[in-house]
């Protein structure tokens, strides 16, 4: 399967397509504004033009049309300077072009309403004749009409002028030419700066991975260095789970060479009862029975999962409340009275099997030396998560001792509980304390606490 693409790769295309296509966006209105910038100066001149021709025309006695013989705007006298003029006379007939379309035909617009304005762009291809030096051309156009009225004399007067569109179009190509080369030239600016953005600021990840990678290699135990608001989080999560995971095979290994240390014991009772054959089968049956406690309890300490931040929030109440309940049905013959208080909505990232191991061990050895009465009480403080469990028993002779490593509680006892020492195994993989104490009233008290994570 191929793999997918880097985030720095990734990045840069999307960085680079984003890039590239507001500037092509940007290039276009810009060429269009100024395109439209362009074109309305070039009509206002020739608006202009046309209010020139307004100023020279005069209508004689039989209302015939009169222009002087020169204008204001020189380039009408100039043939082929590319401006062209013409009034047409809608009453008479009559045409007057300007000197500058000798030799040419440019299609000059007639129909216009009275008092209306038309600003257009025309193609000579539309004249009727060819071969002329403005055939095929196009051109700026500005027409006006009307109504003319000198000396009693009134006509109907159609104003066109034109300018050869060739210039117009040569300042816009040189326009386009000087925007897109500055636009490529920031384009690639802004990719050069973006690469060099891209390559510091995914410089943390870069760094990470080295340290995921000194870790794979042993070099390094955990994420040492210093990262942004946005890796913090990931770099302490990682830490966790090493941490998690280093504590989880120190575990294992303690429980292998306990397991390994305390089967000595045993066997070495059997070994010696090879002496003495009559003898053997007991033996072999009590410590048979001792070494199913030992591996019992080994095999609790090394299966519970400790602390986790990523695990569930799990309802305690429903575990207290089941544990009681089979307690009871265990210890039915004792007559005990199980009180439990713990809020029905009260949740802790705890796992299930860990809550019923801690739980189901402390109350069970409430319930083996109880009187009368076993109590739970499970509440949240700022401090974290606390237990207490009470009975009426004769109470602990030593607590200390109760959870020194290597002592254990009942091991020679089968039963729902593997002993103390292993919940304190366990709340200590949570990073927690465990206390036993004397009720003042009599019996034992132990006391639980989970510091929050």
């Amino acid at each position: 399967m191929k793999a997918p693409p880097s985030i720095r790769t990734r990045l840069a295309w999307g960085a680079f397509l984003v890039l590239l296509a507001f500037l092509a966006i940007a290039g276009w209105a810009v060429q269009q504004a100024y395109a439209d910038s362009l074109r309305a100066q070039r009509f206002a001149r020739l608006q202009t033009t046309v209010y020139v021709l307004m100023a020279g025309a005069e209508l004689d006695d039989a209302g015939r049309l009169v222009m002087p013989p020169s204008l204001a705007e020189p380039r009408l006298s100039l043939p082929g300077s590319g401006l062209y003029a013409s009034i047409s006379n809608l009453d008479s007939g009559e045409t007057w072009r300007s000197a500058s379309t000798v030799g040419t035909n440019p299609p000059f617009q007639r129909n216009q309403a009275t008092g209306q304005w038309q600003f257009d762009t025309v193609n000579a291809a539309q004249a009727p004749s060819e071969g002329t030096a403005t055939s095929g051309r196009a051109f700026l156009a500005a027409t006006y009409a009307v109504k003319w009225a000198v000396n009693d004399q009134v006509a109907h007067l159609v104003l066109s002028v034109l300018e050869d569109k060739a210039e117009f179009d040569q300042e816009m190509t040189a326009f386009q030419r000087t925007l897109w080369s500055w636009l490529g030239a920031t384009g690639l600016l802004l990719l050069l700066t973006q690469t060099l953005l891209l390559r510091w600021g995914l410089a943390p990840l870069r760094h990470m991975a080295r340290e995921i990678q000194d870790i794979e290699t042993g070099a390094k135990t955990k994420v040492e260095g210093s990262y942004p608001s946005e890796l913090a989080g990931l770099s302490h999560n990682l830490n966790l789970l090493i941490d998690q995971q280093q504590v989880r095979q120190t575990r294992y290994k303690q429980a292998l060479d306990d397991l390994a240390h305390s089967l000595k014991t045993p066997l070495a009772a059997m070994r010696a009862s090879l002496a003495q054959p009559e003898e053997l089968p007991a033996t072999v049956a009590q410590q048979v029975g001792r070494m199913d406690d030992i591996v019992r309890h080994q095999l609790g300490r090394a299966g519970a999962s400790g602390a986790n931040r990523f695990a569930p929030y799990l309802v305690l109440a429903p575990v207290l409340n089941r544990i009681g309940d089979t307690l009871a049905k265990v210890y039915v013959d004792k007559d005990l009275t199980f009180e439990l208080a713990c809020p029905p909505d009260l949740a802790w990232r705890l796992d299930e099997g860990d809550a019923f191991e801690m739980l189901g061990n402390v109350l069970d050895n409430a319930a083996k030396w109880a009187r009368h009465q076993v109590g739970a009480r499970i509440w949240l403080d700022e401090q974290g998560l606390h237990i207490r469990v009470t009975d009426d028993g004769p109470g602990f002779a030593d607590p200390q001792a109760k959870l020194a490593r290597g002592v254990r509680m009942d091991e020679s006892v089968a039963g729902h509980g593997i002993g103390l020492s292993v919940v304190n195994d366990l709340v200590t993989s949570y990073l927690g304390a465990l206390k036993m104490s004397h009720v003042p009233s009599g019996g034992a008290q132990v006391d639980i606490v989970l510091p929050n994570a």
